[in-house]
């Protein structure tokens, strides 16, 4: 039997082995630089949209004190801005920014997370997300995709459209040819409209050589830069997109594969970023609308008709009661925003609407 001081002195050695190994584990850890590529749908230096990304990848370099790293790709790198979602799935990338409700034609549900006509504002959006399970709900969908969905950036209220004619009643959308993604294209389809979907780059020139009568984009703080104003006279207040977040999307094998530390960065950064588009956005249309007012004081703003309108509601409602019916998943996430809504809006209606109508002079 070993005495105690021959035992003692083992132990010590052991413990002395066992501490550095942990110290040198956890240094070599701790410099380990994690680089990551994120795809975007937008062009080089896009404003707004473009800066959320780049802010997030600037924010998680930081706080991470360069232990993670996020290069951001393009659509004029990678060659295809309606492709992240397959390209984050597969793993090609490891992030991507986009909307969700691009995705609508691989999987349907997912238009349900970006904006839904006559729905909710960015405000009730957000608190959905956050604090009333909208993000449980994305992210049992994208789960299914080895993928992660977080809110990556609110535009607030859309306007409805630059328009080459007038509309008057229903009957002009007939045949009307408009770029309109997600649900309000289902809508205005319903209607006799023939909505589609173009890539940002191509739209001015499909408005001006009349590959399509009418466009959706945002509004001022990115309409101007596109200049629709300088070749459609109808500028129509929204109706389809009240609250529209774009998304980071995360190859969730990527993901685990971090650190913890590194995980909560990641998600911090594009909270936080995505937050600071939805104040952007609000400050550059302010701004932008002023300089279109005094630039292109013919600008002629319009409301669509109340037949209109509630031909859209009454389009809208239908489907939605079609979708429900067809998916469960679809009719789960209806009911979750339906409930969040009604809430929210008592609130929305008692609180800034008051004070708005209340003001106005």
């Amino acid at each position: 039997m070993l005495s105690l001081p021959i035992q003692f002195s083992k132990l010590l050695k052991r413990f002395l082995l066992l501490t550095i190994f942990t110290l040198f584990t956890t240094l070599a850890h701790a410099e380990k630089v994690y680089k990551l590529k994120l795809a975007e749908t937008w062009g080089p230096n896009f404003p707004i949209f473009g800066d959320a990304s780049k802010n997030m990848a600037t924010m998680a370099e930081k706080m991470s004190n360069g232990r993670l790293k996020i290069i951001i790709h393009s659509s004029n790198k990678h060659k295809s801005p309606f492709g992240i979602f397959d390209m984050v799935k597969s793993g090609q990338y490891d992030l991507g920014h986009s909307a969700s409700y691009y995705w609508k034609g691989k999987v349907p549900a997912t238009m349900y997370f970006t904006t839904m006509p006559f729905g909710m504002i960015a405000s009730e959006q957000y608190a959905w997300f956050y604090h009333g399970g909208g993000m449980e709900l994305m992210n049992e969908l994208y789960g299914k995709y080895n993928l992660m969905s977080f809110p990556g950036g609110n535009t607030s209220n859309q306007m409805g459209g630059w328009f080459q004619k007038e509309i008057n009643s229903v009957a002009d959308l007939k045949g009307l040819k408009m770029r309109i993604p997600g649900f309000a294209g289902e809508v205005l389809a319903k209607l006799g409209a023939k909505p589609t979907n173009i890539p940002p780059g191509e739209l001015y020139t499909s408005l001006e050589r009349g590959t399509i009568d009418a466009l959706e984009w945002v509004g001022p703080s990115l309409d101007l830069r596109m200049g629709f104003h300088k070749i459609a006279p109808f500028y129509y207040t929204g109706w389809h997109e009240p609250a529209a977040e774009l998304q980071f999307l995360v190859n969730k094998k990527k993901f685990e594969k971090l650190p913890a530390d590194l995980q909560e960065i990641l998600r911090i950064s594009m909270k936080a970023s995505a937050f600071d588009m939805y104040i952007q956005s609000t400050h550059e249309s302010a701004k932008n609308w002023s300089t279109m007012t005094s630039e292109y004081p013919n600008i002629k703003v319009k409301t669509f008709p109340k037949e209109v309108m509630t031909a859209l509601q009454n389009a809208n409602d239908t489907l939605l009661k079609e979708h429900a019916a067809a998916d469960p998943f679809a009719a789960k996430v209806l009911k979750s925003q339906h409930a969040y809504l009604k809430q929210a809006r008592q609130w929305t209606n008692m609180s800034d609407k008051a004070y708005l109508d209340s003001t106005a002079r």
